[in-house]
This record gives structure tokens, C-alpha cells and sequence, in this order.
């Protein structure tokens, strides 16, 4: 198992202290503005206002805090609106962990559209409030009112107002809330733009040294035994790398189901995307004593593409049941010690040739 981290790669030897004094991103974010300001090679008209107009800021009560967007990118930000036509829904992507990632567009949406719906309205006014954001109205949209709130939201946008949509981190409808009524707007003309940004699944394959392409993503696992393997079953002969969220108290035995569904397979683990202690968990599935185990903080799952080397014939695989079988033990074990020995059989695929008579 190989483990890469990135804990204590944020300041230089001897400024441990002056850097964590000094990290949080209101202090990060003034000294991009204080640099940029400063900058001798932007010209004039590039330069940062000290803040966005106030003209958009319908909450007045919101903190003051300064930009890092030069007033150009105002106009730029978004598409032209149609004179009386209807509002338009953004697809705003928020940090996965890092709240430097959120970018100036992704501010100037929820800054501008006259509601923000959240699928946590604590967590995205806890980071407007991080970033100095000042959003006109906030509302909760979640899995559990979707389709109540669907009928509302349309007429609002029908009205011409303009909206943003915004999960707990990340990009929205990657596992989140939301489909529903982007699919809604789509079906009735309603205008939708994605403001794109940081995403756990994106992070993860640019970074894990697992191949990218192609890949499937299948979002959260199902919380069933059963359900988690019929989902690996059906991806086992897809040559593609897999991606998925699992939770800490679950992952142990979802790599147990995925080695039995897919089999041998190299593996990562991505933990804590983005934040002060990062890691990347490498290792092969087949190799049960190199499974994570007790990880804190969120997980991002990667197992790589079916591999094509060399596969063990058949006979070779009944040889190994037959010495497995010497050892002891059910019929399951026998099969998944055999496939520990072989190459390019899933314990799954070892029991049911271990079911089957041999041709004479």
C-alpha cells in the first residue's frame, strides 16, 4: 500500500507558526487582492476595484469584504437575459474543502441571481459568510422537498427571475439534488448554465495516477450488501475505471465486495480532497491485508479498469482449487484463496467454475 499525504506541505521550515496565524482564506483571499492590486505588470484598467459595486447588494447586513474580480468581468460573467423573457437556472459549483477554489464567477452568480437554493442552507451561508459573499435570499432544496419545490421554482424562473442551485460541496447534480428540475427547465425552454468548479470525482482521477479514461462514476454506493454487489456485477466487464463515494464504516466491506465482483484490480482511496491533510491510498485489491481501514474524513473511491494481462487458463484454476481445497475450509473461502493465486479471476468467477463438473 503506498500512501502519498499532503500534511505539512503548506509552509516552509521555520514558518510553521507565522503560516498558520496567517492561512485562513479571508487572510488568503486579501493578499490575492493586495497582490493583484499591487501587481506592476497588470495595466491600469485591469487592475481590482476595492469592492464590487453595491449596486447588486441587496443585503446590506452582509460583511464587507474585498474581491478578487476586476470589475471587466461583470459583464462577462454570464449570457445575455431576453428582454421579458424567463429568469435562467445556474449550476454554481462550491469548495469540496479548499474554500480558496470557489472562483470570482461562481461569487458573481449567487451574488447576482435573486435566490440561491441550497441544499443546505446552514453550510452555504456559513461559506458566503467565510468569503464575504452577499447573496439576496437563500432556500432550502434537498432530495426530500425536490419535487414538492419543483412546480415553485419554475414559476419563478417563468416570472424572469434568475436562480442558482448549489450543493453542500462540489458541483451540483454530481450526486446531488437537482436533475429533476434541471430537467424540468430543459423540457419547457427555461434556460440552464453551468458555473463550473471543483468536483471530488474530477480531483481525484486527475491526481490518483489511476487511468482516467474512460471512466464511470456511480456516486454514492447503495447502503445494502446486496445492492453494493449486483452494482459491481454489472460493471464487472465494463473496461473503465470506477468511481464512487463510500462511507468510513462501509468501505472495509465494499473493497471485499468489489475483489469478489471484479476482481484483481489496482485501487485508490482519496481522502479529505483538497483540505490540509489530503492522502492518496494506493494499493491492489486482491491484496486484502493492504485495505484501508479506520480513515477519517470524506473518501473518494477509484478502482482502476479490468487489466489485460495475462488470464490463467482453466486449468490452472482448478489446480489451484484443488490444492486450496486440501487446506480446509467452505467452498466460498476455498474459492477465494484459489483466486488470490491466479491471474484475472474474480472469487466469483472461481466459485461458480469450483460448481462446475469438470468435462471428462
Amino acid at each position: 500500500m503506498h500512501r502519498v499525504h499532503a500534511a505539512g506541505a503548506l509552509a516552509a521550515p521555520g514558518t510553521r507558526q507565522e503560516a498558520q496565524q496567517d492561512s485562513g482564506p479571508e487572510k488568503l483571499h486579501e493578499r490575492l487582492h493586495e497582490s493583484l492590486q499591487e501587481s506592476p505588470q497588470a495595466p491600469p484598467q485591469e487592475r481590482l476595484p476595492e469592492s464590487i459595486p453595491e449596486s447588486i447588494h441587496e443585503n446590506p447586513a452582509s460583511p464587507a469584504a474585498p474581491r478578487p474580480a476586476a470589475a471587466g468581468l461583470r459583464a462577462g460573467w454570464t449570457f445575455p437575459k431576453a428582454q421579458g423573457g424567463p429568469g435562467r437556472l445556474f449550476m454554481v459549483a462550491t469548495p469540496i474543502g479548499n474554500a480558496l477554489d470557489f472562483s470570482p464567477r461562481a461569487r458573481l452568480a449567487l451574488e447576482s441571481c435573486d435566490l440561491v437554493l441550497a441544499e443546505d442552507t446552514r453550510r452555504t451561508l456559513a461559506l458566503c459568510r467565510e468569503l464575504g459573499v452577499r447573496v439576496k435570499a437563500v432556500e432550502s432544496f434537498h432530495d426530500h422537498n425536490e419535487q414538492e419545490k419543483e412546480p415553485l421554482m419554475l414559476e419563478r424562473l417563468k416570472a424572469g427571475q434568475d436562480l442558482a442551485l448549489v450543493s453542500d460541496a462540489g458541483t451540483p447534480l454530481v450526486a446531488d439534488p437537482g436533475y429533476r428540475l434541471c430537467r424540468a427547465c430543459r423540457r419547457q425552454g427555461i434556460a440552464v448554465h453551468p458555473v463550473p468548479g471543483p468536483s471530488a470525482p474530477a480531483a481525484a482521477l486527475s491526481a490518483a495516477g489511476i487511468p482516467p479514461l474512460p471512466h464511470c462514476f456511480l456516486g454514492f454506493l447503495p447502503r445494502d450488501e446486496a445492492g453494493r454487489r449486483r452494482l459491481f456485477a454489472s460493471f464487472a466487464k465494463v473496461p473503465a475505471t470506477l468511481v464512487f463515494f463510500e462511507r468510513k464504516d462501509r468501505l472495509q466491506d465494499s473493497l471485499a465486495l468489489a475483489l469478489e465482483e471484479l476482481g484483481p484490480r489496482q485501487a485508490c482511496v482519496c481522502r479529505e480532497l483538497t483540505k490540509v491533510h489530503e492522502e492518496f491510498i494506493l494499493f491492489r485489491l486482491e491484496d486484502r491485508a493492504s485495505h484501508p481501514d479506520a480513515l477519517l474524513g470524506e473518501l473518494t473511491v477509484l478502482v482502476g479498469p479490468p487489466e489485460g494481462g495475462q488470464r490463467s487458463s482453466e486449468a490452472e484454476v482448478r489446480e489451484a482449487l484443488e490444492a486450496e481445497a486440501l487446506a480446509g475450509g467452505k467452498p466460498k473461502a476455498v474459492a477465494r484463496r484459489a483466486a488470490e493465486r491466479v491471474s484475472g479471476w474474480s472469487p466469483k468467477e472461481v466459485y461458480a467454475l469450483l460448481q462446475t463438473p469438470r468435462e471428462n
